[in-house]
């Protein structure tokens, strides 16, 4: 069974750091292309941070860049989103996904992590 475990979320200040885990199994990881995703309260999931299967090549919501660092471990089954200098803005929860080509793309999520930015 595909499964997507995400953890490490929870309240912090703003200014504050906090890391951000995502444990796959049940696929071949290292084939697939792996994002976080966010989504705050009333507003539409948006794309946080993706990496590709490699590890190569990351991509960032414009918004985050400089803040937030997207990487894997393949060895692992991991995927991680360290989360820098955090904004009240940044509350949300906060989603893992994987996206990997059988016949078509298939994207796999996790269950989220809720993050809040408060003092």
């Amino acid at each position: 069974q595909v499964q997507l475990v995400e953890s490490g979320g929870g309240l912090v200040q703003p200014g504050g750091s906090l890391r951000l885990s995502c444990a796959a199994s049940g696929f071949t990881f290292s084939s697939a292309s792996m994002s976080w995703y966010r989504q705050a309260p009333g507003k539409e999931r948006e794309l946080v941070a993706s990496i590709t299967s490699t590890g190569g090549s990351t991509n960032y919501l414009d918004s985050v860049k400089g803040r937030f660092t997207i990487s894997r471990d393949n060895a692992k089954n991991t995927v991680y989103l360290q989360m820098n200098s955090l904004k009240p803005e940044d509350t949300a929860v906060y989603y893992c996904k994987a996206r990997y080509y059988y016949n078509s793309y298939i994207n796999y999520w996790g269950q989220g992590t809720e993050v809040t930015v408060s003092s």
